[in-house]
């Protein structure tokens, strides 16, 4: 049987309204409880604040849930609303999540990205009941995080470059195969987001809630073909492969690591990164939290890491990333300034 997933439903209201009797299981991060969590009274049978999203840390999460609670909170950004998601799915209850800031498109999607054997693998959880969007909440964020899930939308660029250049060498899975009007579509979200990148990074709400529309078309996009192969390519490989390097033991925001990636990717599409990295800038991504070192020895492990996790075929499966082409990559992108 093949499922269709839908989006969650998408409530659009001051927390101060909540109402919840269900006894719940709280995830949230410090900072984002600070933020919202004087905002909403739930009936509180256990709290936890997720580090990870190591598989072997959810499942010891979900066994340990007591058997009173009836539904699942998130609050925060997307490790805790993915740990929320796969507690529930594991547990058989309803989820609700609270982003604080529009940080990933994990809010709205149905799968739970985890983390096991070195990289990233995609399991399968079902929607959340419900997320509750506070545009108070999520406009007083901090500026790096408010509205970072626009890296996502704009891996849009480099996976769409990765997906037909697959197609044209006949390397996509079957299941995966090339369509031109999925391909359009996709196109035409990530060229929005180019119109909105600096309003995004002025916490305008009206940009915002066009940042929410189109992580929404997205989802519901790569939700009706089946795979993310049009948001994810060499640009989210990069991503994978240094985590592990930077995470140690914490959540590292996915967009510091994916926006330096997407200028990787784009340029070694032969692309031009500059129009992308202002696009970025302006929205608020943070470029340089990545030091030049680790950028350095994870482009040279980048087409082995590729072939050894069995990821989808891109541009990476047949460059050869000699240590003068990491090092020309990471200049041409300009990744060779920390903080810049």
């Amino acid at each position: 049987m093949t499922t269709i997933w839908t989006l969650p439903r998408i409530e659009l209201m001051s927390l101060n309204n909540l109402q919840e009797t269900r006894p719940v299981a709280l995830l949230a991060g410090r900072k984002a409880w600070e933020a919202a969590g004087t905002l909403v009274n739930l009936p509180l049978v256990v709290q936890a604040e997720p580090h990870t999203v190591e598989r072997t840390f959810l499942d010891s999460l979900a066994e340990g849930l007591p058997p009173q609670v009836e539904a699942v909170y998130g609050v925060g950004g997307g490790l805790v609303c993915d740990v929320a998601k796969y507690v529930g799915a594991r547990r058989n209850l309803p989820v609700t999540l609270i982003p604080t800031a529009l940080s990933v498109d994990g809010f709205f999607t149905s799968i739970v990205a985890v983390r096991e054997a070195g990289t990233v693998g995609y399991t399968t959880t079902g929607a959340a009941e419900r997320v509750i969007i506070d545009w108070d909440v999520i406009s007083s964020a901090p500026a790096n995080i408010r509205g970072a899930g626009i890296a996502e939308i704009l891996s849009i660029v480099t996976g769409l470059l990765d997906w037909r250049y697959a197609a044209e060498r006949n390397k996509n899975r079957p299941e995966e195969r090339f369509q031109q009007w999925a391909a359009s579509l996709a196109a035409g979200i990530a060229q929005q987001a180019f119109k909105i990148a600096k309003d995004v990074g002025d916490g305008k709400v009206d940009a915002l809630r066009q940042l929410l529309d189109l992580i929404c078309i997205e989802v519901q996009l790569t939700n009706q073909l089946g795979h993310t192969r049009p948001q994810e390519g060499s640009e989210q490989y990069f991503a994978y492969a240094i985590e592990p390097r930077v995470a140690r033991g914490r959540g590292v925001p996915y967009a510091d690591l994916v926006g330096p990636g997407i200028l990787l990717s784009a340029l070694l599409h032969g692309q031009d990164a500059a129009p992308l990295r202002g696009t970025l800038t302006s929205a608020g991504i943070r470029l340089g939290e990545l030091s030049p070192n680790n950028i350095y020895d994870t482009l040279l492990k980048l087409p082995q890491y590729v072939k050894q996790h069995n990821l989808p075929y891109s541009v990476l499966h047949e460059t050869d990333l000699t240590p003068e082409k990491a090092r020309s990559l990471i200049e041409q992108s300009g990744l060779n300034i920390i903080g810049g």
